[in-house]
């Protein structure tokens, strides 16, 4: 792998699909699998095949349709779930088991109660089983974001020593700031022996708003592969978002960091997955929300009209976006009024702008939108439409 490219690890399928009311099934998951390999990603982690026999069927199920992705199953540091997820992924080109173990002090004090040898060694004889069936293993260290660096980088060495080929460096509950997950990062890439040997991953949450930002920093302080979901679907306040960290990347070039992510695809994947999924995204999500490309500011429509570089710092026909919308409100001007009328076959003079937007502003007052049936209407009702009629 070139030093300018990062790998994309879709795990929609799997923690995206941990949302309470968000269950895909096989079908569902082979639809959104086969999109998400035409989009370009590097990894599609499909399910965690012990949890349920229709995870299980339904990782095999994507297991046989991908054709270009690494299909990865997930695990705990247990044999048996990594046993169902070497069997899950017996008709993938590219499997990958991807297996863990919670490395904080709360994790280790709370959850498993025990001692930070122990985990130890429960992380090396994890990757060590895995490694008996496929040769890609990832190593997740969970809650690697308020875990001590110098024992995350013991936990480290440990898996790369039983045979690890990624390791993931979760900030499971999205606690880290951009700077302390960059830094995290950066002393794991100077302290832990044989990193230059295996590929640093990102997983970030997003409980604090911060989940593409600490995935940049990361990337910036030396991983190769970012974890993340369409739409930042995830468990509790999400994932961070295939489609914002791709276009952050592609919008600062000065980072010379590429991905091989086809970004005309992201809206129409976006649109599959949250009907699939029956969530609803916010108007004002980045990149694919359907306000992203939306202006009904005066100020911001004029601009636009005359240029879309002045309030838009992403073509939207490189996401899949038709164009640019500008929405008719109370706050438009005339400049918005008029190219929505061109739109609908009216050519105004400025005289009749300027009556017509008279009419318009006590249309808009009362309705959220002005629709092009709107436009008609305030037109015909204007006191110039006759002369309008004849030009």
């Amino acid at each position: 792998m070139s030093n300018n490219y990062i790998q994309i690890f879709d795990t929609t399928l799997r923690d995206g699909e941990q949302v309470p009311g968000c269950k895909l099934d096989t079908k569902q998951k082979v639809i959104i699998a086969e999109q998400l390999d035409l989009l370009g990603v590097n990894v599609i982690e499909a399910g965690f095949p012990v949890s349920s026999p229709g995870d299980f069927n339904a990782v095999k199920a994507v297991s046989r349709v991908v054709k270009n992705a690494t299909v990865c199953a997930l695990s705990r540091s247990v044999k048996n779930d990594i046993k169902t997820a070497a069997e899950s992924l017996e008709g993938a080109k590219y499997p990958r088991i991807h297996t863990g173990i919670g490395t904080s002090e709360s994790h280790i004090k709370y959850k498993f109660k025990t001692t930070q040898e122990d985990i130890l060694e429960r992380a090396f004889e994890a990757v060590k089983y895995a490694k008996t069936f496929v040769e890609d293993i990832e190593f997740y260290a969970e809650d690697a974001g308020r875990t001590n660096n110098e024992y995350l980088a013991r936990v480290c060495e440990a898996a790369i020593k039983a045979g690890a080929t990624v390791l993931n460096i979760p900030d499971t509950t999205g606690y880290c700031l951009p700077s302390e997950y960059g830094s995290k990062i950066k002393y794991l890439k100077e302290h832990v022996k044989g990193i230059d040997n295996v590929i640093l991953s990102c997983h970030c949450h997003n409980d604090l708003g911060l989940a593409t930002a600490n995935a940049i920093e990361g990337i910036i302080n030396g991983a190769k592969q970012v974890e993340c979901t369409i739409n930042g679907i995830g468990e509790r306040a999400g994932n961070t978002a295939l489609e914002e960290v791709v276009m952050v990347l592609k919008q600062h070039p000065y980072l010379n960091i590429e991905t091989q992510i086809d970004t005309t695809r992201l809206y129409g994947i976006s649109q599959l997955v949250s009907e699939s999924m029956g969530v609803y995204t916010q108007p004002n999500k980045a990149i694919v929300g359907v306000n992203a490309f939306a202006h009904s500011s005066g100020i911001h429509q004029d601009g636009i009209i005359k240029n879309r570089e002045t309030y838009e710092i992403i073509n939207p026909k490189d996401v899949g976006v038709i164009e640019s919308s500008i929405v008719l409100t109370a706050r438009s001007g005339r400049a918005a009024l008029a190219y929505r009328a061109k739109n609908v076959g009216y050519n105004l003079t400025k005289l009749q702008l300027d009556n017509v937007y008279e009419n318009f502003l006590h249309f808009a007052d009362k309705k959220k939108e002005v629709n092009n049936n709107d436009i008609h209407q305030i037109i015909e009702t204007s006191k110039v439409y006759q002369e309008i009629k004849t030009n």
